[in-house]
C-alpha cells in the first residue's frame, strides 16, 4: 500500500532531512521569481509577432520563426538539460539556463538583422528547463510535503508569469515608446534573474552515476526537430503529400532508433524502462493529453470568441480587448488550481486529485459544445478547463518525479515536459486541419462542426487519461488486496 499522502499505484518517493525552514522559503522564492520571469518572457512572444514583422520588414510566414524557433530549441535542450542537472547538479544547469537566455534576450533586443534575431530567440530555448531544474532541487532540498507545495508554486508563477506577459506587453509597448525598448525591459528581467542566482541558491546534492549521453542527445534533438518541423509545415505541404509522409516516416524512424540506443546504454539520456513502467506511463501519457487539450485547444477557443454571428453563424464577436478579458478567465483558474493543487492533493492523494482534474477538463470541453450560443455560459465551462488544466500542471509533475529515481529528477520532468509540448504541437497541427477541412462551401470559414468537432476531441482524450489512470490504481488495489489476503490467517 502507498504512504500516507503519495500518490496512489506510484512508487512510495524517497524522504530527506530539509534544511532549516527559513533558508527553504527563500530558496523556492528565488526559483518562484524565476519562473515568474520564464512565463512573463514567453507569453510576452505571440503579442509582439505583428511589432517584429514591422521591424524586420518580414512577411507573415518569416514573422512567425520569432516563436518557432524557440520553441524548437526548447525541444531540443530540456532533455540535455535535465541529464546535465541530474549528473553535475541543478543549481548549475539553472544558471547555464538562465546565462543563455539572458545572452539570447540581449541579442533580440539588438539584433540587426533577422539571423542575429532568431539566433537569440535560440538561446532562449533554455527557458522550458528552468522548471525540471528547479523540481530538482526542491525534491533534494525539501521533504515530500514540502516539494509538493513548491512544485504547485513554481507551476503556478509560470502560469501567472504568461498570463501577465500576454496582457502586458501590449500596454508596456506602448509605455516605453517602442519594441526595441520593450524587449530591452525583458532583456534587464532575464540579467536580472542570472545575477540573482548567484545568490542564495544551495546546490542539489543528490547526483546521478556515470555520463551524459551526448550521442543520444544529438539524435533525439534530429528526430524531435524533423518531426516538430514537418508538423509546422504540414497544413503547406499538404497532411497526405510525399513530402509530409516522407517527413512523418523519418521522424518516426529516428525515434525508434533513439529509443533502441536508450535501451542499449547503462546511462543513458532517458530511462525509458523507467518512463514505460505500469505505474508511470499513463502519468506521461496524461502530459501529453494536457498539452493536447492546453496548447492545441487555446487558439481554437480565442477564435472562436472573435467570430461573428452574424458572418459566420456562431460566436460571440468580441474585439481584441474583450477577448483579453475573457480569454484570461481559463488562464486565471488554470494558476488557482495549480496552487492549490497540493492543498487538495494532501486530503484526497494525488491520484484522485488527477482524475478530477481530467474529468473537469471533460466536462468542461463538454459545456463549450453546449453553451457555444451564450457567452457567460462558455466563460463558466472554459472556467471548468482551466482547473482541471491547473490542477493537472500542478499535480501530474509530483507525481513524475516521485516515481522516478532520485538522480532522475530533473531527467524524468524534463521528459513529461517534453511531451506535454509534443502533446501540444500535434494537437495544432490536427485542431488546424479540422477546422481547414470541415469549411462552408467553398470558403475558407470554419463550420461550427468543426468547433464542435475539436472540443470532442478534447473529451476523448481527456476521458482516455482518466481511464489510464484507473487502470493503475486498480492494479494498485488488486496488489494491495492480494497483500493483505496473504497475510490473513487460513481458516
Amino acid at each position: 500500500m502507498t504512504a500516507p499522502g503519495q500518490p496512489d499505484g506510484c512508487p512510495t518517493a524517497r524522504t530527506t532531512s530539509p534544511p532549516p525552514q527559513a533558508k527553504v522559503t527563500a530558496v523556492v522564492g528565488l526559483l518562484v521569481a524565476f519562473e515568474l520571469v520564464s512565463g512573463l518572457l514567453q507569453g510576452a512572444a505571440p503579442p509582439l509577432i505583428p511589432e517584429v514583422e514591422k521591424w524586420q520588414h518580414l512577411s507573415t510566414a518569416q514573422a512567425q520563426w520569432f516563436t518557432t524557433v524557440q520553441f524548437f530549441a526548447a525541444a531540443v535542450s530540456v532533455p540535455a538539460f535535465g541529464r546535465l542537472g541530474d549528473l553535475y547538479g541543478h543549481r548549475r544547469l539553472v544558471r547555464v539556463a538562465l546565462g543563455c537566455v539572458a545572452v539570447g534576450t540581449v541579442l533580440v533586443a539588438l539584433a540587426p538583422n533577422l539571423p542575429v534575431l532568431l539566433l537569440g530567440r535560440a538561446l532562449m530555448g533554455p527557458l522550458a528547463a528552468l522548471l525540471p531544474l528547479e523540481i530538482g532541487l526542491v525534491r533534494d532540498r525539501l521533504d515530500v510535503d514540502g516539494g509538493r507545495r513548491a512544485v504547485g508554486l513554481l507551476v503556478g508563477a509560470l502560469t501567472l508569469g504568461s498570463l501577465l506577459g500576454h496582457g502586458l506587453v501590449g500596454p508596456l509597448l506602448s509605455a516605453v515608446g517602442g519594441l526595441r525598448p520593450t524587449l530591452a525591459v525583458l532583456a534587464a528581467l532575464a540579467v536580472g534573474c542570472l545575477v540573482v542566482s548567484f545568490l542564495a541558491i544551495p546546490e542539489s546534492a543528490v547526483r546521478a552515476t556515470g555520463r551524459m549521453d551526448w550521442a543520444g542527445a544529438v539524435l533525439l534533438a534530429v528526430a524531435l526537430v524533423t518531426l516538430l518541423g514537418t508538423i509546422s509545415r504540414g497544413t503547406a505541404w499538404g497532411w497526405l503529400s510525399p513530402r509530409t509522409l516522407a517527413a512523418v516516416a523519418l521522424s518516426c524512424a529516428l525515434l525508434w532508433w533513439w529509443a533502441r540506443v536508450q535501451l542499449s546504454r547503462p546511462h543513458a539520456l532517458v530511462d525509458l524502462r523507467a518512463v514505460a513502467r505500469r505505474r508511470a506511463a499513463p502519468y506521461y501519457a496524461s502530459g501529453f493529453v494536457l498539452g493536447v487539450v492546453m496548447m492545441g485547444g487555446q487558439g481554437v477557443a480565442v477564435s472562436f470568441l472573435a467570430a461573428s454571428p452574424g458572418d459566420e453563424g456562431y460566436g460571440f464577436g468580441l474585439v481584441t480587448w474583450q477577448i483579453s478579458v475573457w480569454g484570461a478567465i481559463p488562464h486565471v483558474m488554470a494558476f488557482l488550481g495549480s496552487v492549490l493543487c497540493a492543498g487538495i492533493a494532501a486530503r484526497i492523494g494525488y491520484a484522485r486529485t488527477l482524475l478530477g482534474a481530467f474529468a473537469l477538463i471533460a466536462v468542461g470541453n463538454a459545456g463549450l459544445m453546449a453553451a457555444h450560443s451564450t457567452l457567460p455560459l462558455f466563460a463558466v465551462a472554459y472556467g471548468a478547463v482551466g482547473i482541471g488544466m491547473g490542477l493537472a500542471l500542478g499535480g501530474l509533475p509530483a507525481v513524475v518525479v516521485e516515481g522516478s529515481a532520485s538522480d532522475r529528477t530533473a531527467s524524468a520532468a524534463a521528459v513529461y515536459n517534453n511531451l506535454k509540448t509534443l502533446g501540444g504541437s500535434v494537437a495544432g497541427a490536427v485542431f488546424a486541419a479540422v477546422l481547414a477541412t470541415l469549411v462552408v462551401g467553398a470558403t475558407d470559414t470554419p463550420t461550427l462542426t468543426a468547433y464542435l468537432t475539436v472540443w470532442g476531441l478534447g473529451i476523448a482524450v481527456s476521458v482516455l487519461a482518466a481511464g489510464a489512470q484507473l487502470l493503475v490504481r486498480r492494479s494498485a488495489w488488486q496488489r494491495a488486496s492480494a497483500v493483505e489476503g496473504a497475510g490473513r490467517p487460513a481458516r
